[in-house]
């Protein structure tokens, strides 16, 4: 099934013309010069942590330099439409701010494709790169999604994610997601320089009783290291890291911290969601 694009502004709901197979291919209808969140739904029409992303949007449209005030009644009530007349069930959905028309939001949706058991159980397999790095990484800004795109395109097919490696040889994050590692028992994952995702908020709150937190970003020099590794997205929860620049990390599958923090995630999940 398609992506579906339509823009909210003042006079309403609008369609917006769209041949693009994904969010990824509906990038190319959306501005380049703005602001965006991507989050999921569950049972079609519920949402998790939505106000947190909406939060982060606002902030992110102050970060690149414009303001941005959402009216969340009325944004959670043209959402809802747009996903139930679409008729896809469970959607990902990415919401986009303009700079230049911050009241024109444009929602651009596709069928969820959870991740399979084989990479929930097996893990996935990532890269390094100190190529690429955000300006501003405390937003969420458009213009990254081309990068991001550009960079992905480049990987082996068998390439889950790229990892961002700073000039001091820390990795902060993955082009789309935020990065862990347990080292000696205690989970490392950057606490500066990266987007403060809403799955790391979740995984904040409720990995004290797994695994330490050491909020520091590890270092690409650690990795024989690495016991187990992980990302974390707010479409995809937690998915386990196997292997990166083909280092095998732990036993090659996901670890037990892992596995228990994904378990943790989903009871979390499943507690505090809401009805659009």
């Amino acid at each position: 099934m398609p992506a579906l694009v339509k823009r909210l502004t003042a006079a309403g709901l609008s369609d917006i013309a769209c041949s693009a197979d994904s969010l990824s291919d509906a990038a190319t209808l959306e501005p380049t010069d703005g602001v965006y969140t991507v989050s999921n739904t569950y049972n079609a029409t519920q949402t998790l942590l939505l106000d947190a992303h909406l939060d982060r949007l606002e902030d992110s449209a102050s970060r690149a330099g414009f303001p941005l005030s959402l009216d969340r009644a009325r944004l959670r009530q043209a959402l809802r439409k747009t996903i139930i007349d679409s008729g896809y069930g469970d959607v990902r959905f990415r919401i986009t701010a303009p700079a230049n028309a911050p009241d024109a939001l444009t929602f651009s949706l596709e069928p969820c494709a959870p991740p399979s058991p084989d990479q929930i159980c097996n893990g996935v397999r990532c890269v390094t790169t100190s190529a690429a790095a955000r300006l501003n990484p405390e937003a969420k800004s458009s213009s990254w999604i081309q990068i991001r795109e550009s960079l992905m395109s480049r990987q082996p097919a068998d390439i889950y994610e790229v990892f961002l490696v700073d000039s001091r040889g820390r990795i902060l994050e993955g082009l789309s997601s935020n990065f862990y590692a347990v080292i000696d028992g205690e989970l490392l994952t950057a606490s500066a320089g990266v987007l403060a995702g809403i799955a790391r908020q979740v995984v904040f709150e409720i990995c004290a009783d797994i695994v330490a937190l050491q909020p520091r970003a590890p270092r690409l020099d650690q990795l024989p290291r690495f016991d187990e590794a992980f990302l974390t997205s707010s479409s995809r929860g937690i998915i386990p890291v196997v292997a990166i620049d083909d280092i095998i990390i732990g036993t090659g599958r996901a670890g037990v911290a892992t596995k228990a923090l994904r378990q943790s995630y989903d009871r979390w999940v499943a507690d505090n969601l809401e009805e659009l």
